[in-house]
């Protein structure tokens, strides 16, 4: 993500997105069209690892398809070095700049994942992360399975926009907040925010399964992502260590409830999502030395959340198993 430190010390994340959205309307410049887009992630990203697991509850993989970048990226940009060559076989690139280029040839901001790809044109239609999943949810639904669920039902809308967020100034983003703050008086003050909001959660979960509702929602997703980095990058190397996530009861059990949900724990790579951290963020880690730890076992250890009661999918199916050209490497996650 592109982002800057303010003279304060205090982290900023540029939020000036590609705004432009692909939908349901057949005369939009770029409407939902089955195999007309690529969506380009990598599996390091939290913000990409929400896109991942959101087409995979709703079923998409034959309509949209998926690139993965590497797990660590240089000054210019995020690049294919995973596939054949360091091509991506679909988009013929080596390096997401060039579809950012071909949308803009001075586009002047980084260069992110997620990221939706006409495959046309080779351009970038949007990197705007919140509004590519809650779009997949509304904009795609003659394209969901059999089945899927609603992540983003409309009676819940303004509770989930409400809870997520919260979730996104004080927890996604509060992590990076902590990490990249410039000052003592910076990091202090993120720090303090970040637990204050997690124990928030923790409190709003002591008694419901999920977020809003009582199915998984949108604001689930997004939460899930940092919770599953939280003990492997979160707490030692963005400094976030009043607790490890397996210290705080109630948001472990959720997250090891979601974890063990298909959909969510099986698009999690933590050897890439440690590489990408450790070894791009030299500023705070130069030596680049990867950790060896933490346990990953025991995310999948009982959960006890099924007492809550809860469903779920609600009315829904879970998805199918992932397919072999996208499961996450063997030995990469918590198996």
């Amino acid at each position: 993500m592109s982002s800057s430190v303010n003279p304060k010390g205090e982290y900023n994340r540029d939020s000036d997105y590609l705004s432009t959205r692909i939908t349901n309307d057949p005369d939009a410049e770029y409407p939902v069209e089955p195999g007309r887009y690529r969506l380009v992630v990598a599996r390091a990203c939290p913000w990409a690892n929400r896109a991942i697991i959101v087409r995979r509850l709703l079923g998409l993989e034959d309509v949209l398809s998926i690139g993965f970048c590497g797990p660590t990226h240089d000054q210019r940009s995020w690049t294919f070095d995973l596939d054949p060559g360091g091509v991506d076989p679909v988009l013929k690139i080596p390096r997401l700049q060039d579809a950012y280029f071909k949308r803009d040839p001075n586009y002047p901001k980084g260069i992110t994942v997620p990221a939706m790809v006409d495959v046309q044109s080779g351009a970038v239609v949007t990197n705007d992360f919140a509004q590519l999943t809650l779009d997949l949810s509304t904009e795609w639904t003659a394209y969901h399975r059999d089945g899927a669920p609603q992540l983003y039902p409309e009676p819940l809308r303004d509770e989930i926009d409400e809870v997520a967020k919260r979730i996104y100034t004080e927890v996604n983003n509060g992590v990076y907040r902590a990490g990249f703050a410039g000052s003592q008086e910076a990091y202090d003050a993120a720090y303090e925010r970040l637990f204050t909001a997690l124990d928030w959660l923790s409190e709003r979960l002591g008694d419901q399964r999920y977020l809003v509702g009582d199915t998984i929602t949108e604001a689930d997703v997004r939460l899930f992502t940092t919770l599953a980095r939280f003990d492997a990058v979160y707490h030692g190397h963005f400094k976030c260590n009043r607790n490890k996530l397996t210290e705080l009861p109630v948001l472990w059990a959720y997250a090891r409830d979601l974890f063990q949900t298909p959909g969510f724990g099986d698009t999690v790579d933590f050897v890439q999502i440690k590489q990408h951290y450790y070894l791009v963020h030299t500023d705070i880690n130069p030596t680049q030395i990867i950790p060896d730890g933490p346990d990953l076992s025991t995310w999948l250890t009982p959960h006890g959340r099924e007492a809550l009661g809860g469903r779920p999918f609600g009315d829904g199916t879970p998805p199918e198993p992932t397919r072999d050209s996208e499961r996450v490497a063997t030995g990469h996650g918590a198996g």
